[in-house]
């Protein structure tokens, strides 16, 4: 299960979809979490550029966390995501969990963005 089967493809684009329908011109944050590590990008879907990122790849993150597979780290990553968004002038976003449950890591990434001052 995940993203390279059928499947996967279809459940990520249905999220894809349905948020984009519901976006109204605010920028997508996008998740994407591996059995290691979590990666989230902020995109313009009309220019269809990425605004800012951030992930528990980070040199900053890679030396503070023990892994970047945990609820800690994913937390940590939605705090950086929403200050880099708020330094760029970005208040509102709609959040892409990709084909992933809202739980675990996806979730407390959600909440961090929230907690660190991002309306999703």
């Amino acid at each position: 299960m995940g993203k390279h089967d059928k499947a996967g493809m279809r459940r990520k684009l249905r999220v894809r979809r349905a948020v984009k329908t519901h976006a109204y011109g605010r920028p997508r944050l996008s998740v994407h979490r591996s059995s290691k590590q979590i990666y989230c990008q902020i995109i313009d879907d009309a220019a269809g550029r990425t605004l800012v990122s951030a992930s528990s790849l980070e040199k900053a993150n890679r030396e503070s966390l023990k892994t970047g597979a945990t609820i800690e780290a994913a937390k940590l990553v939605g705090k950086q995501i929403a200050e880099r968004a708020l330094g760029a002038g970005i208040k509102e976003v709609v959040f892409d969990r990709g084909g992933y449950m809202y739980h675990g890591r996806v979730k407390a990434l959600a909440e961090g963005a929230r907690e660190a001052g991002l309306t999703i």
